[in-house]
């Protein structure tokens, strides 16, 4: 349990930097032009917020700190 809370925790404490370089990216579709009937429509990458990655982050340290201080 200890050894899963670890690896658990350094993949999150990694994805929470990741997103908050702005490296992690999902598609949005959005309408920037519209004719009546016609509809021009785009996909565009958008950047998963910020503070998503900082909450990562804090979770991930969270669950390492839990595993490394977890006695058997």
């Amino acid at each position: 349990m200890r050894i899963g809370l670890i690896v658990v925790g350094i993949v999150l404490l990694g994805l929470g930097v990741w997103v908050a370089m702005g490296k992690l990216t999902y598609p949005s579709t959005e309408t920037p032009i519209k004719f009546g009937q016609l509809e021009v429509k785009t996909t565009v990458d958008k950047p998963v917020p910020a503070p998503i990655g900082y909450a990562g982050i804090v979770i991930g340290g969270v669950l390492i700190l839990a595993g490394a201080l977890k006695k058997q």
